[in-house]
C-alpha cells in the first residue's frame, strides 16, 4: 500500500456535482493499492496514519498525531499512485490492484480506521472520478509505501 498523506485544515470530496466526504482539521488520505498487498499492509499503515506526528504542540513543534488533537481522517482511493513512469510518457498502472482486490482491501483500511478513531473518518467513492478539494496546512505531504518502509 502507499499513500500520500496531507495534513490539512479542511477537504471534501465530491462526485458527480455531490459531496460524499468532508472533514476538518486532519489528514487527507489518498490511497492506492497494489497486487501484492494484504491486511498485514492496512493494519500497519493505520497504526502509523492514527500515531503518525504531524500536528503542531503548545510549542508549535510537530509533536501530536491526528488521534491527540481529535482530528479527522478522509480517506480516498487512488490507484495512480502505483503508477510506473519508467519507459516513455504513458504511465502504466500493472503494480495497482484491480478491483476484485482492491475494493475488499480499501473497505477493511476504512473499517481499521474506524475502529480506531470512531465517528472521524470520511471518504471518497472508490472507483469514481472525484474532485478533492483541501486546504493543505503547511503545507505538509508525506509519503508512506508499505513496501518501502524507509521512505
Amino acid at each position: 500500500m502507499r499513500v500520500v498523506v496531507q495534513r490539512v485544515k479542511e477537504a471534501f470530496v465530491k462526485v458527480d456535482e455531490k459531496e460524499v466526504g468532508r472533514i476538518g482539521t486532519g489528514l487527507l488520505v489518498l490511497l492506492g493499492i497494489e497486487h501484492d498487498d494484504t491486511q498485514d499492509d492496512a493494519d500497519w499503515l493505520v497504526h502509523k496514519l492514527e500515531n503518525l506526528r504531524i500536528f503542531n504542540d503548545t510549542e508549535g513543534v510537530m509533536n501530536v498525531s491526528v488521534k491527540d488533537i481529535g482530528g479527522e481522517v478522509l480517506i480516498v482511493s487512488q490507484f495512480t499512485l502505483h503508477a510506473k513512469t519508467k519507459k516513455g510518457f504513458r504511465p502504466s498502472y500493472m503494480r495497482a490492484a484491480g478491483p476484485e482486490k482492491a475494493i475488499p482491501l480499501y473497505e477493511y483500511f476504512v473499517e481499521k480506521f474506524n475502529e480506531k478513531m470512531p465517528e472521524k473518518i470520511q471518504t471518497g467513492q472508490f472507483g469514481a472520478m472525484m474532485d478533492v478539494h483541501l486546504v493543505n496546512w503547511g503545507p505538509v505531504t508525506i509519503i508512506i509505501d508499505t513496501k518501502n518502509k524507509d521512505l
